[in-house]
């Protein structure tokens, strides 16, 4: 792939995932349970909490923005973001296979969660497959 196909397609798929997390972000502050945007949508959950993610997910958003504006001198960002969602996938996987949902109601089946998951490892494999084309087609010196 060639460098400006990569770094435009690294822009706006950075921009999206900073309007998702704008997104996820107002949904956790006004207690707005949605699917995509609460993982744990139809599970009971306290103000604080959604408070604390929405502005982890405004912090996220931030950052995201300031890659999409130049990728290939923002690979090391790109490197670290890759690597908070390795993060989000090893909790929400040990959460979703460890907790006892049926305590909330005992109707909650856990592959909306799963699913969720799933799409955050798509998400995270397109970035790194388009970090890895970036890297390939560029020098040492622009990281």
């Amino acid at each position: 792939m060639k460098t400006e196909t990569a770094t435009r397609l690294m822009q706006w798929s950075l921009r999206g995932l900073a309007l998702y997390f704008i997104l996820i972000a107002l949904a956790h502050i006004s207690g707005t349970k949605v699917p995509l945007l609460f993982v744990y949508f139809d599970v009971p959950s306290n103000i604080y909490q959604d408070n604390i993610i929405s502005f982890l997910a405004f912090g996220w958003s931030a950052f995201l923005f300031t890659m999409a504006r130049n990728p290939l001198a923002n690979l090391a960002f790109v490197r670290v973001f890759l690597l908070g969602v390795v993060g989000a996938l090893a909790g929400l996987s040990y959460t979703n296979m460890t907790t006892n949902f049926s305590n909330f109601a005992p109707e909650l089946e856990v592959w909306p969660y799963w699913a969720q998951t799933g799409m955050l490892a798509v998400i995270g494999l397109w970035v790194l497959w388009l970090y890895i084309a970036l890297k390939r087609n560029s020098n040492p010196q622009a990281e």
